[in-house]
């Protein structure tokens, strides 16, 4: 197959996909909900610190399932993984949402985008310098790794939940059917939680931390870059946080096939490195630990986009 990067040649990029029923990630879904049950009745006797830890984790894994069901995987049947990832132990984002606003995402040319792209965190140089000085503060401290981590899950979901509560208003009822089903999932969770020996503090506590686990991710996803492909990041990390990010961390690596699964991810990057260095400009970083000491208290990016052009 033609490589979309300088008419390069590389495998299909079926060679990497599934032919059927992913049983390993299968597995790794049902053992998320075993462990979240064991963590609210077991770990509560032993630490409740260590039961908000462990919770968090599962959280932050079950959201990269979540991703991964939405791009087609365990099954071929989306009626089916949409089944598999209903309940939202995050508390926080409808599935619906997340799968809608993802794919969304997903048109690459947009990507960074103030307006079409839905993940973006860059404002319009415009609208910021009409902001309240205290909103551009946070928005500034939001833009530190630490930031992101501690402030961000609040921000992103105020955000989030604003710019949703406009698209009901307008009449979009698609939105509408997705929170009504999330109350319904988010039901079932906190009944569960209510019924256990954890305080219901100790979950909402595991969620916020999940939330602010997946910001270490998303942090340095996309930047500010004139070629599409030099939008997304490369992270050549290899330890817990890769794992529990099903290996996103490789973010170029996914964009260029959104097809393939998690577990493929690792073994097409090591086969064409130099073709997808090459792609996104070397924008790599060797592991999460040199990205804590680069960022966690400095800005990657300026907040207001520096190359957005104003709209006709």
């Amino acid at each position: 197959m033609a490589d979309p990067v300088r008419g390069i040649h590389t495998k299909r990029p079926a060679d990497y996909l599934p032919s059927g029923v992913e049983w390993g990630t299968l597995a790794l879904i049902l053992f998320c909900y075993a462990a979240w049950l064991a963590a609210l009745w077991l770990l509560p006797e032993v630490s409740l610190l260590v039961a908000v830890l462990a919770l968090g984790g599962l959280s932050a894994l079950h959201s990269s399932l979540s991703h991964e069901a939405l791009h087609g995987h365990p099954f071929r049947r989306a009626w089916l993984n949409e089944a598999l990832m209903f309940l939202p132990l995050s508390l926080a984002v409808p599935y619906g949402r997340f799968r809608d606003t993802h794919l969304a995402h997903h048109r690459d040319e947009r990507l960074t985008d103030p307006y079409d792209d839905p993940e973006s965190n860059f404002q319009d140089p415009q609208v910021w310098a009409r902001l309240p000085r205290w909103w551009r503060y946070l928005l500034q401290v939001n833009n530190t790794l630490l930031g992101r981590v501690t402030l961000g899950p609040l921000i992103g979901q105020v955000r989030f939940m604003a710019s949703d509560w406009r698209l009901i208003r307008a009449g979009q009822s698609g939105v509408l059917r997705d929170w009504i089903l999330h109350g319904v999932g988010l039901v079932g969770v906190l009944g569960v939680v209510w019924l256990s020996p954890a305080p219901m503090w100790v979950a909402l506590g595991g969620a916020y931390l999940g939330l602010g686990l997946l910001k270490i991710r998303t942090f340095l996803e996309h930047r500010a870059h004139e070629a599409v492909h030099g939008r997304c990041v490369v992270i050549e990390d290899r330890g817990p946080l890769a794992f529990l990010f099903l290996n996103n961390n490789l973010h170029l690596v996914h964009h260029m096939y959104p097809g393939v699964p998690w577990y493929a991810l690792p073994r097409l990057y090591r086969a064409e490195r130099r073709r997808f260095l090459r792609a996104n400009g070397g924008y790599v970083y060797r592991s999460y630990a040199e990205v804590f000491r680069r960022f966690l208290l400095r800005a990657k990016d300026p907040v207001p986009h520096p190359l957005w052009s104003p709209r006709d």
